[in-house]
């Protein structure tokens, strides 16, 4: 176990190193740079920069010299901690970025125990009574699911907030909290918050797994060993949640690695509907912007935990299936 961890270690390193280097280069893509666009919404408004300032600006950033040094000053920047400083916001990119990465990491695991906390017990429930009313119903719900989109969710749910309830649902904070320093009553306002988006984002998700967790155990519980248990004595329940059960749940372990960037990008409409602080909208502005101290900061940090999280997903599938080998 140990020789495959270091093995895939290494090999996740190099992966990341190819992934910066490639994010790197597609923020590029674009004509122009930053300064160019700044100047241009400038100009649109009425406003112009001073061309001294502008060619200060660029030699401070090396904008005007080649992108593989653009690359090395970014990259040795971020070796030491440092990813640059924001050209659309004037602050330092960590200013900015932690307080939304680690909200977003937050709104995403929140989605992923709230998807398998329904997901598994409900296609467990389904592929042991196949084609009971209770099948069809949970069939109909999870189809329900799949075709309403997250966004159109968060419009009825932020509809129904308001229109019943008088408060609006949108947001991680109250406006009391949004800019307040960390506190006990601000963790408090955060949690009673918090439900909203891990509904909406996990209910996609949710019925998805549910007909992939009964898929499953209709494969599973017609297995020869599972009638061999059964011959030998043991009780349906535990013999259900200790073997087809921890097969079926591979799908689970094995996109435990893609939380993340899912909720970046598949949820990005939602989180602007919701006016969510994540790193998805700040993501997309920077990106308008060319603002690429940021967009690739943004890009390289979600790369590393999706890397990591699929070297978990790995190890956590050797440990509960004992049909994959390390080797």
């Amino acid at each position: 176990m140990l020789q495959f961890i270091i093995r895939r270690s290494l090999v996740a390193l190099v992966t990341i190193w190819v992934i910066s280097i490639v994010s790197f280069a597609i923020i590029q893509l674009p004509p122009g740079d930053f300064l160019t666009t700044y100047a241009a919404n400038l100009a649109a408004m009425g406003e112009r920069v001073p061309e001294q300032q502008l060619v200060a600006i660029r030699e401070r950033y090396g904008l005007g010299q080649p992108i593989i040094v653009q690359y090395l000053k970014w990259m040795r920047g971020v070796l030491q901690g440092d990813f640059g400083r924001s050209l659309e916001w004037g602050v330092p990119v960590s200013t900015m970025l932690w307080d939304r990465m680690g909200l977003t990491v937050l709104v995403g695991l929140s989605s992923v125990l709230f998807v398998w906390s329904f997901a598994i017990p409900i296609g467990v429930y389904s592929a042991i009574r196949q084609y009971s009313l209770g099948d069809y119903f949970f069939t109909f719900i999870g189809l329900l699911g799949l075709a309403t989109p997250n966004f159109l969710l968060a419009l009825v749910l932020m509809w129904i907030g308001f229109a019943w309830f008088g408060q609006n649902v949108g947001g991680l904070f109250s406006p009391e909290y949004s800019n307040a320093p960390w506190s006990v009553g601000k963790v408090i306002d955060l949690l009673k918050h918090l439900w909203i988006p891990m509904l909406i984002v996990g209910t996609s998700g949710a019925a998805g797994l549910i007909r992939t967790m009964r898929a499953n155990m209709l494969d599973e519980i017609n297995q020869p060993y599972v009638e061999t248990a059964r011959a030998k004595g043991l009780s349906e329940r535990r013999l259900i949640w200790k073997y087809p059960v921890r097969v079926a749940l591979n799908p689970f372990i094995s996109t435990v690695g893609y939380a993340l960037p899912d909720l970046v990008g598949g949820v990005l409409i939602t989180a602007v509907v919701l006016n969510l602080p994540t790193v998805g909208p700040l993501l997309v502005r920077s990106l308008l912007s060319q603002d690429m101290f940021m967009a690739g900061a943004i890009v390289l940090i979600i790369s590393v935990l999706t890397v990591i999280g699929t070297l978990l997903s790995d190890i956590l599938l050797a440990v509960f299936d004992p049909r994959i080998r390390l080797e």
